[in-house]
């Protein structure tokens, strides 16, 4: 299985944006996160950084939206230029209708886990997303220590998903590196998250690159 990367902007120098972004070399995504200081304890970006982003670059732009009723917002971000757009199983009463709306609206959808969350919440809808991410720290700020308890979970979903037949994305986001890299990969995903570890130091790709290189082969299932 292809590892993908998925650089998080949080951690970008947003000074100089475009420039930060260029630095990270080749990569499968932008990871936006999107926060609205309720649903998560911090303010971020909305939709006219996303469009904003999309100006300044080809590479797809996977939108985590980390919001209350986020089904109110799926048009605006859709619109923006937003490739995937991945909502919590826990902010959305709805979770089905909003995961139909984001599809309706062009865009892939994905389906988040809080750590606290079980496997079990996103069984009904699994077959409608594209994309399921599994947070390795509690979600809200960057550069957080791996809460090495959510090995296990992604295990779950790769099972879930394999025993399914399904063809998505098992994306993990927090305390990525090149220590943690190759963990979640043999757990089953093969898309990582990795916001500080990407952007620390004046070497970006290179660190985008150790990561591929730690785990080149994904899940051994």
């Amino acid at each position: 299985m292809t590892i993908k990367i998925a650089p998080s902007i949080l951690s970008a120098n947003f000074a100089n944006l475009a420039e930060s972004i260029e630095s990270v070399g080749s990569v499968d995504f932008l990871h936006v996160d999107v926060m609205d200081g309720h649903f998560v304890p911090n303010l971020s970006m909305g939709p006219h950084v996303v469009k904003d982003l999309g100006k300044a670059t080809d590479t797809p732009l996977d939108v985590h939206l980390m919001i209350e009723n986020p089904e109110l917002y799926v048009e605006a971000f859709a619109k923006a230029g937003s490739s995937v757009i991945t909502v919590h199983a826990e902010a959305s009463c709805h979770l089905h209708r909003t995961i139909q709306a984001i599809r309706d609206a062009g865009c892939s959808p994905g389906v988040a886990l809080c750590p606290a969350t079980p496997v079990i919440m996103i069984e009904q809808i699994i077959d409608m997303v594209d994309l399921v991410l599994v947070m390795t720290v509690n979600p809200g700020f960057g550069g957080q220590a791996f809460i090495y308890e959510m090995v296990p979970k992604i295990r779950k979903v790769r099972e879930m998903v394999d025993r399914l037949g399904l063809d998505i994305d098992i994306e993990v986001d927090g305390g990525i590196n090149a220590t943690t890299a190759p963990v979640v990969a043999e757990a089953g995903a093969n898309v990582l998250v990795a916001g500080s570890y990407v952007f620390r130091g004046d070497t970006p790709a290179e660190n985008v690159e150790l990561l591929r290189s730690v785990c080149p082969a994904g899940h051994s299932s």
